[in-house]
């Protein structure tokens, strides 16, 4: 992915917090600690970031964009919610050893918010819907499965997974 100038930053403080997860205990690792890692010094880390917690936010924020922007179109029948679901945990496998600190450091709820936000304002802005539990019905199918799939090393085909989320969405087989 590339980056506009002002996101080198931001992309230098994500990756020195979980270089920094992977060696030490999340609750152990002070802003100090990132900054250092980064390069840059504790204003800087506070310019762009109020907390730790905003960089890991930042991290699913920035993987989003990515992924909408690889995507390039609206899935309007269910091959294309197939191949949108793939393609999402496809993403997931390859950012596994991120989630895996993540999870270790009791922080799946920044990700659950995460898909919860993300769900709600692509049903607002993408299917025009004023349904306000179904994104939850879905950013939760997939926060569960993929943590589950996350216990099992991201093991087994991503055509299951995908399968098992829109055939809990489409009901005619």
């Amino acid at each position: 992915m590339e980056f506009l100038p002002e996101e080198y930053t931001k992309h230098y403080i994500v990756e020195a917090l979980f270089k920094l997860m992977n060696e030490y205990e999340y609750e152990k690792i002070a802003v100090t600690d990132i900054a250092r890692k980064a390069g840059v010094g504790r204003a800087t880390f506070y310019r762009y970031f109020k907390r730790k917690e905003d960089v890991i936010e930042y991290y699913f924020s920035r993987n989003t964009k990515e992924f909408v922007f690889e995507q390039r179109y609206i899935p309007r029948c269910r091959e294309d919610h197939l191949r949108l679901v793939r393609n999402l945990f496809e993403k997931f496998r390859k950012n596994k050893e991120c989630f895996k600190l993540i999870k270790r450091a009791h922080l799946e709820y920044l990700y659950l918010d995460f898909l919860n936000r993300s769900f709600s304002e692509t049903f607002r802005q993408v299917y025009e819907k004023d349904d306000r539990y179904a994104p939850y019905l879905y950013a939760g199918m997939v926060f569960n499965i993929s943590m589950l799939w996350l216990e099992h090393d991201c093991e087994g085909s991503l055509d299951d997974l995908a399968h098992t989320i829109i055939d809990a969405i489409y009901f005619e087989k």
